[in-house]
């Protein structure tokens, strides 16, 4: 999956750099040692099925800019979750994640996130554990023959490992996996992050990585190693079962303005997360 490089395994999500252009993400990517960009959005279209950079007409560009820079697509994020009870609304979460995965077949990238996310007032766990497993399935079919996994995000409700190995053993497909937000795991799980890699170790294809504080009864981001999240511990659990997918930096500037600027704050991640992979013995 990663470029024939010397570059650590580390990347970062467009989530954090909602201003920048194409090029733009693609040349700061490269000089800052990145192998892989994780593509959550272009500017101001969330679809990535819509941005002009990745139509049809244009990707075969796309995909020589990235060879260019050495770089590849680690993961589609898609909006899709799996909870909707509406047939109808259940349909077009489907059908999303579908474009998702065409697009993430034509353009190389291994993995399309989707989410759970939520439980559904009045409906049994039991049930809507299945409904989103169900759903997952229908889409992890649909990606096996087109060499793409389908990743549900510890995200939303779904924090604990318990839960999320359920609905992994529910789905019961080799082309669905899990996306380990380990910052979610943590603070809204409560989890170690060793115990939630002995325990979700074997599904985790994919991750998103970053550091925050308390602030008040909520969260604020802030630079990876500044804030009180074990991101060094999270990384080394990592590298100890041999994980072998991209560390992905997941900085919510999108959702959060006032957070640090990407320049900042992705440049800084490199450097720290690749201290942090050097220590664990990643070379």
């Amino acid at each position: 999956m990663l470029p024939r490089n010397a570059r650590l395994p580390l990347g970062f999500s467009t989530l954090g750099c909602p201003q920048w252009t194409w090029p733009q993400i693609l040349d700061f990517a490269a000089t800052h040692g990145y192998a892989a960009v994780e593509l959550r959005g272009i500017q101001t279209n969330m679809d990535l099925t819509k941005v002009p950079e990745l139509s049809a007409e244009r990707l075969g560009e796309a995909k020589r800019q990235l060879a260019a820079r050495g770089l590849a697509v680690s993961c589609l994020g898609a909006s899709a979750h799996m909870h909707e009870m509406d047939p109808t609304k259940h349909a077009a979460q489907l059908d999303e994640g579908r474009r998702f995965i065409d697009l993430a077949q034509s353009i190389g990238a291994p993995y399309v996130r989707v989410f759970g996310n939520n439980y559904v007032q009045g409906v049994a766990r039991a049930d809507i554990l299945a409904h989103i497993a169900g759903g997952l399935r229908t889409l992890g079919d649909y990606a096996r023959g087109k060499n793409v996994t389908v990743v549900i995000e510890s995200h939303g409700d779904f924090t604990d490992s318990p839960t999320l190995l359920e609905i992994m053993q529910r789905a019961d497909s080799p082309a669905v996996a899990l996306l380990w937000d380990a910052h979610h795991t943590f603070v809204s799980g409560k989890e170690a992050p060793e115990d939630t890699v002995r325990q979700l170790g074997p599904y985790i294809r994919h991750t998103h990585l970053k550091d925050s504080v308390a602030a008040g009864t909520d969260r604020r981001y802030v630079l990876t190693g500044t804030g009180d999240v074990p991101v060094r511990r999270q990384i080394q659990a990592l590298v100890k079962i041999g994980y072998p997918g991209v560390y992905s930096f997941e900085w919510e500037k999108r959702w959060h303005p006032d957070i640090a600027e990407p320049e900042v704050a992705i440049a800084q991640f490199a450097t720290v997360a690749g201290q942090y992979l050097r220590g664990a013995g990643v070379r």
